[in-house]
């Protein structure tokens, strides 16, 4: 990865990393530029500092030829990551190369004043800027805008909605329905129409900050954590903010799903003091027993509980084929391929998956070498069964060995992975240990060569190339947006974790929360990581559910109406009989 930037100084690291502004639940990032050379720039409810060197330029030349190239990079690189999915146009792609070390760019920066190109890591990028007097370099991965006289990256709102439209058309062109031959529905922003606006018009503004500690109500830090991971989760935090459960109507006893709506209440108010969520513990203590009490808890116990809990009581919730905001959000699919050795039968199993459970060591694996994709790749690797291990339902004997894999079939929106660092030893439970080998975790993770899909499982211990047409690889990218971390031994320990807001990172210590860094998130002793789904799935082409359940409650609105006005019209006409009744 590419520096991140953030001060002057790091803008000049290389060592450094930039982040993707490109998420499901943060459309934009606020890269500062520097002070001396700066004004501001309104963009949408931030102020944040822009470069007037760029602002000046674009305002001399309406056609900037600096515009014309920033699209022209932008195109080059979206259109070159959609070409790399065919094994025949791979072969044909020439990779850029810097020039002055004429090394090869797999993510070039390009001036945006001429046709050169070159590495940021040696400096060259700059050193071009620098002799040939040029003000600006784009990195063609991110869309960020490097200039030399700020000596710094720079926000540009102008820029940024020019990035993101390219990267939506070029989706729109390349991405294919696996059922029917309609192209991909165009994007198309949300716009208020006049009934919106004049509710708007008189909307009191609420503060929405989100960044609040809760109590440790005894020994609950397992609780806070998971609820933290839970309020930071774009979708969790759509669901409830929107009112879709509201816990002054609900009827249900013990209801977990109404303690999460006054959570999310309180913790997006004005208030900024620590919040002690008695109410949801206390319904938490008489639904699960076996978390009841003020013994140390594990913190994934906790979280498929809540799951549970929250399901069980969620609007629309089933036994199959639920739609509750639990399975909407956390539910995909396992799938497991058994091999038979002699006949090469497959028999293929498909299990509800909620969150992925991975071991941190494999055999022959260094533990120091340890990373999350290794730990993946293990998990999904193709495994011998022992020869009682399996029975062959196509040539009926099980005296013979056998192929296993996973591999996960459906991805959900949000990504749990636990990493199991608790040992429990079967026969002497005091054996119990923690394993603190370090696991590296990145901020984005690509699922694509973990799915069914990509493995080509229909072949089991074949090629594994899969079918041709994967789709873009965008759409399996999942940005990292909290973390879990447990400190200390087994019985002693303390959990802590990260979370993402607005693009900023923030370590949150019960009551305590403290402005943090991505860097110091990927460094952490994670127990718990939360990814969600960059490029979110839909339905093209037809009406989204929330406007069809608006229209059906604006429907039995009128329909309620109507028959309230037959009962007062009912009722004034037994007081008009009565009073004619008493006259005669």
């Amino acid at each position: 990865m590419l520096p991140t930037p953030a001060t002057s100084q790091q803008a000049k690291s290389p060592s450094n990393s930039i982040r993707s502004s490109n998420s499901a639940s943060n459309s934009s990032s606020v890269l500062v530029a520097s002070s001396d050379h700066t004004g501001l720039s309104g963009d949408g409810d931030h102020t944040v500092p822009r470069c007037l060197h760029l602002e000046q330029l674009l305002v001399n030349d309406t056609e900037s030829e600096i515009i014309k190239k920033f699209k022209a990079v932008i195109s080059w690189k979206i259109t070159r990551a959609y070409e790399k999915t065919s094994q025949l146009k791979r072969r044909k792609l020439q990779m850029p190369t810097c020039g002055i070390c004429s090394l090869t760019l797999h993510r070039p920066f390009v001036c945006l004043q001429c046709s050169f190109s070159g590495c940021w890591k040696d400096g060259h990028v700059i050193q071009h800027l620098e002799e040939k007097e040029h003000g600006f370099c784009v990195d063609s991965a991110s869309g960020a805008i490097f200039c030399i006289a700020c000596d710094d990256f720079i926000h540009h709102g102008k820029m940024n909605a020019i990035y993101t439209k390219i990267i939506i058309v070029a989706e729109e062109n390349h991405t294919h329905f696996q059922v029917g031959k309609k192209p991909r529905e165009h994007y198309k922003p949300w716009i208020p129409d006049q009934e919106a606006l004049s509710l708007l018009e008189y909307a009191d503004p609420v503060s929405c900050q989100g960044r609040r500690g809760l109590l440790n109500l005894g020994q609950t830090c397992y609780l806070n954590v998971v609820l933290q991971a839970f309020i930071h989760n774009p979708l969790l935090r759509n669901y409830f903010l929107s009112d879709s459960h509201n816990h002054k109507l609900c009827k249900i006893k013990d209801c977990v799903c109404c303690e999460m709506d006054k959570l999310f209440a309180e913790i997006y108010s004005a208030n900024t003091a620590p919040y002690g969520p008695i109410s949801l513990l206390a319904s938490t203590w008489r639904v699960s027993s076996e978390l009841s009490g003020y013994a140390q808890q594990d913190a994934h116990e906790f979280f498929i509980s809540a799951l549970n809990q929250i399901h069980t009581t969620s609007r629309g919730s089933t036994n199959v084929s639920c739609n509750c905001i639990i399975h909407s959000t956390f539910s995909g699919q396992l799938q497991s391929d058994v091999k038979c050795g002699r006949c090469d039968n497959i028999t293929s199993t498909v299990d509800p998956l909620l969150d992925i459970s991975i071991e941190l060591k494999g055999k022959g694996i260094d533990g120091s070498q340890n990373s999350l994709a290794a730990c993946l790749r293990r998990y999904t690797h193709p495994e011998k069964l022992g020869s009682n291990e399996y029975s062959c339902s196509k040539c009926g004997t099980d005296s013979h060995e056998a192929t296993k894999r996973l591999s996960i079939r459906k991805l959900p929106p949000v990504l749990c992975f636990q990493l199991k660092r608790f040992e429990h030893n079967t026969t002497d439970k005091s054996a119990a240990r923690k394993i603190d080998t370090p696991i590296r975790f990145p901020a984005v993770i690509n699922m694509l060569e973990f799915t069914t899909v990509a493995a080509g499982m229909g072949e089991l211990g074949g090629s594994g190339d899969g079918p041709k047409d994967l789709g873009p690889q965008t759409m399996y990218d999942y940005d990292l947006f909290a973390v879990i971390n447990h400190e200390g031994q087994l019985n002693n320990g303390h959990y802590t974790n990260f979370a993402r807001y607005c693009d900023e990172w923030y370590r949150f210590d019960d009551d305590k929360v403290y402005p943090s860094t991505l860097q110091n998130c990927l460094n952490s002793m994670a127990y718990m990581c939360f990814y969600v789904k960059r490029h979110l799935d839909y339905k093209p082409y037809q009406r989204p559910s929330y406007a069809l359940k608006r229209e059906t409650e604006a429907v039995r609105e009128r329909e309620r109406e109507k028959e309230l006005e037959k009962e007062k019209e009912a009722a004034r006409m037994r007081e008009v009989e009565d009073a004619l009744l008493a006259t005669v």
